[in-house]
């Protein structure tokens, strides 16, 4: 199925599996958006979706997990991929259901472990902690927590850089391979910290004035899965991913009344 894919020009394929943002800053739009923007193709599952918009969660409704199911062996066996990238899950059945998926599928997974939005809305139901912990970390190529994600999962609370080193052993202990700790709400420069416990890389960039950065996270895991499709090493990815990601916060712009969303096409040329 991949090599004929390949011989007819297919480019890299990448499946996110999460909730929609019905703003299109978040969530499968922003995923979609980004993977186009990398020269990937991009296909969902949708997990959830959400009454969204920059003032920010009005409501949510999880699809069955039958629903889910089956989008997701619908895109698998019949088109491949050649990296996952998670968001969204909503509650505890749906976690163990995507867990269970991806352990099958055999390609890289980039997990965003998602619990609230920007603007403090819950996003995964208090019970399905556990399983994010449990069940999809361990099947993790990459978890791509924030700082309040940290806390949700281990308890680690960090206030300053070297706090990070901390937060990713804390994070490494529930299973997945590398643990990419975003940094993004200390003061300071916009710094993350990439371990397998073994090496380390911080990836750094220059803190902009730009309140518009509605799909930060969505943007930079989707990035990421969309640089290992392409085959580039984790480390590779990761930096490749943060540049990216770093020029759509710097592009973001005004939209409703709220925060804005980052600018995914920053890269394509002129808006309008």
């Amino acid at each position: 199925m991949d090599d004929v894919n390949s011989r007819a020009g297919a480019p890299p394929r990448v499946l996110t599996v999460a909730g929609s943002d019905s703003g299109g800053g978040a969530g499968i739009q922003a995923d979609l958006k980004t993977m186009l923007a990398l020269g990937t193709h991009g296909m969902s599952v949708v997990a959830a979706v959400t009454a969204q918009n920059s003032l920010g969660v009005q409501g949510y409704w999880e699809l069955p997990v039958e629903a889910v199911r089956a989008q997701y062996r619908s895109v698998v066996d019949d088109i491949g991929v050649q990296a996952v990238k998670t968001g969204m899950l909503a509650s505890a059945a749906l976690v163990e259901t995507v867990a269970e998926l991806l352990a099958g599928t055999g390609a890289p997974v980039v997990v965003d472990p998602v619990g609230v939005s920007k603007h403090g809305d819950p996003l995964l139901a208090g019970d399905a902690v556990e399983s994010v912990r449990k069940a999809l970390l361990p099947v993790a190529t990459v978890v791509t927590p924030n700082l309040d994600e940290v806390t949700q999962l281990t308890g680690v609370r960090v206030t300053d850089e070297t706090g990070l080193r901390e937060a990713a052993a804390a994070v490494l202990a529930h299973g997945p391979r590398w643990a990419l700790i975003k940094g993004g709400h200390l003061p300071g420069e916009a710094v993350d910290l990439l371990t397998d416990g073994t090496e380390e890389h911080w990836l750094r960039a220059p803190r902009h004035d730009n309140r518009h950065t509605h799909g930060t996270g969505c943007t930079l895991a989707s990035a990421l899965a969309s640089y290992l499709a392409k085959g580039l090493p984790v480390a590779q990815a990761a930096r490749a991913a943060k540049e990216y990601t770093t020029g759509a916060i710097t592009a973001g712009f005004p939209l409703g009344a709220g925060l804005g969303p980052v600018d995914h096409g920053w890269r394509l040329g002129e808006r309008g």
